[in-house]
């Protein structure tokens, strides 16, 4: 080719890239979005990738995409990214790129909710422990110690997407800034500002960025040059709730970025459902308005490890392992009748992709399998807190040692004979979560933050008292998110405060890798205990892996490692859940030896067994 033709070519391209720039905006005399020029809504659904192992991902969306939506919206956890100042990890499951990849591979675009905080029912709404090492920090706020963390992980995070943006080629259309601000009590229109500004200086003005807030938070959540969304769910007045936003928006698309397909579940409530006529009737209502709608959740997942987070109403609320939020797509992954109603509702809007949704994976029953005792927690002190414990006179928080999820142990001795029951106890429900009671090895009993469960004792001057503390997960929704963990002020006993403690922060999931021998070479006690104690058992599949559904018949409240890998918490004395999902990918086929470690936090059965099952138990309650 000469250079005329070749000159020729490049200007028509030229022409060609300036005609079709791609570009998501807002078109405010028609009040619609417009991509690439043309009029656009999405139907979209919440999927976070925190939730699901990395092998699943391209399962889950595909199956979104074929349910007819185009659009995925995600969180982006900071502190699963950020677990140190300065230290990040973006390899595994924790892979943001290798998602928006799988979500393009769908076709589906990418409604990306990067926070910095992102409630999410996630520990402490995603921002990270180690914020609150400055005790007095004021969280999402204009505090120049916040301000400065957010400006560090940002710098490193949105360079990270910056090519994933719609208007570089990429598949995200718009970014929210922030989350349901407007509930909380700081209403720091600087902070909102600040944060405005840093998206825009490191990706540029060309990006739609929104907010989203439920009708309350109006006021506080919203910011001129942002885009204002709501949410609500089916039992919410629509009418209204859009007319509020439209105060905000006169001319512009109707958005609902969290229409609920059903609700989250605490441990000792019931588990949660939407009725789907219920559900389907207002996405109905929605789309024929000609409303924006992304559905929260769509697929729900699991809190696997120690990443559920807590509610605050007038009481905690820890949020159960299970995710499955009665969402379309189930915890394991399976279409549900909600979803398909909701595909029919979709399907009178828009195409559907053609073919048909995949069926549900296949699901396995093993065992009973017999678990043996490895030996007490307190027997294992020396490999689960390898440091020389801290010496302080007065308890310290999980945050002032530096522990940022799991288990604390404090240890002190008693001052005195006891020969009378003597009340421990401790002033205004300090006990952040869960303390785990034993003297001279003996368990004694639990007590627990907002219960006024009165333990007594009675023993020898210097006998030994171990508290096993528990962080049953940050408050990620409800007030001041400084949810400081462990013994927040001194254990008294009787009118005697105890002092000189000795602190083990445990770092029980570094001796969980199934190639650890550290409990088969252990010479200890082994009885059968009450109170914290360490079981495990290998077990063979007879086929390849399946997904299961791990039960715990007899058992009381523990933690759960496969091959490693921190499945979460169980709490069977208490439910609703009864069963953990075990994806398909944590197991080794046919043949294969499989580890499981259980940490039994008080009481175990007599037969010491459990279960795996093919389908879930997630609705019964032992009050």
């Amino acid at each position: 080719m000469g250079p005329g033709p070749r000159l020729w070519l490049l200007f028509q391209l030229h022409l060609l890239a300036q005609a079709s720039p791609r570009s998501f905006v807002v078109d405010r005399e028609r009040r619609v979005f417009l991509l690439d020029g043309v009029p656009f809504r999405y139907v979209s659904g919440s999927l976070h990738y925190s939730r699901v192992p990395s092998q699943l991902w391209s399962d889950r969306l595909h199956k979104m995409r074929m349910s007819g939506l185009n659009a995925v919206q995600v969180y982006v956890p900071w502190n699963y990214h950020e677990p140190q100042p300065g230290v990040y990890n973006f390899q595994g499951n924790r892979d943001l790129v290798a998602f928006l990849k799988a979500a393009s591979s769908e076709d589906l675009l990418v409604i990306l909710r990067p926070g910095p905080y992102i409630c999410a029912e996630w520990e402490m709404g995603g921002l990270p422990s180690w914020l609150l090492q400055k005790p007095d920090i004021v969280l999402r706020t204009s505090d120049p110690d916040f301000l400065a963390a957010v400006d560090s992980w940002f710098h490193v995070l949105l360079p990270m997407v910056q090519p994933w943006l719609y208007h570089n080629g990429g598949n995200i259309i718009s970014l929210q800034v922030e989350n349901e601000y407007g509930s909380y009590f700081a209403c720091d229109y600087t902070y909102m500002r600040h944060l405005a500004g840093l998206f825009r200086a490191l990706l540029g003005d060309e990006i739609f960025l929104f907010t989203t807030d439920g009708p309350e938070g109006l006021k506080c959540g919203t910011l001129q040059g942002l885009y204002c969304t709501v949410d609500f769910g089916p039992a919410d007045n629509m009418t209204k709730i859009f007319a509020m936003q439209r105060k905000y928006e006169p001319n512009g698309p109707l958005v609902n970025s969290e229409f609920y397909t059903g609700w989250l579940d605490y441990w000792g409530g019931s588990h949660s459902t939407e009725d789907v006529k219920s559900v389907t009737r207002a996405l109905q209502d929605i789309l024929e308005l000609g409303a924006n709608v992304n559905m929260y959740m769509f697929h729900g997942g699991t809190n696997f490890g120690y990443w559920n987070g807590a509610d605050w109403k007038k009481v905690y609320l820890p949020v159960t392992t299970s995710y499955d939020y009665d969402a379309p797509i189930s915890e394991a992954g399976d279409p549900t009748p909600k979803l398909f109603a909701i595909q029919n509702v979709i399907s009178k809007f828009q195409e559907l992709p053609l073919g048909p949704l995949p069926l549900p994976s296949p699901k396995m029953k093993l065992g009973p399998v017999t678990v043996k005792l490895d030996g007490d927690l307190l027997n294992f002190l020396h490999v689960l807190c390898p440091d020389k414990p801290i010496h302080t006179h007065l308890p310290l928080t999980f945050e002032a040692v530096k522990q940022d999820y799991g288990f604390l142990l404090y240890r002190t001795w008693l001052p005195q004979n006891l020969t009378k029951p003597t009340q421990l106890w401790v002033q205004n429900s300090s006990i952040h979560d869960r303390a785990y009671v034993m003297l001279d090895g003996v368990f004694l009993g639990t007590m627990e933050r907002g219960k006024e469960e009165a333990l007594f004792l009675t023993g020898q001057a210097g006998s030994t008292l171990d508290v096993l503390l528990e962080n049953m997960g940050r408050i990620s929704f409800g007030f001041n998110h400084s949810d400081f963990k462990g013994l927040l002020q001194p254990l008294v006993l009787g009118q005697v405060v105890l002092t000189d403690w000795q602190l083990f922060p445990l770092n029980i999931d570094a001796l969980m890798d199934s190639e650890n021998r550290v409990f088969e070479t252990q010479k200890c006690n082994v009885k059968f205990p009450s109170g914290p104690a360490f079981y495990s058992a290998t077990f063979r599949l007879p086929g390849p892996a399946w997904d299961t559904f791990l039960y715990l018949p007899g058992w009381t409240k523990g933690q759960v490692w496969i091959n490693g890998f921190n499945l979460g918490r169980y709490w069977t004395k208490r439910g609703p859940q009864q069963s953990l999902y075990v994806p398909a990918p944590l197991l080794l086929p046919t043949g294969a030896p499989n580890s499981i470690k259980l940490l039994e936090l008080e009481h175990a059965p007599t037969r010491t067994q459990i279960q795996f099952l093919d389908r879930p138990l997630l609705n019964f309650t032992i009050h």
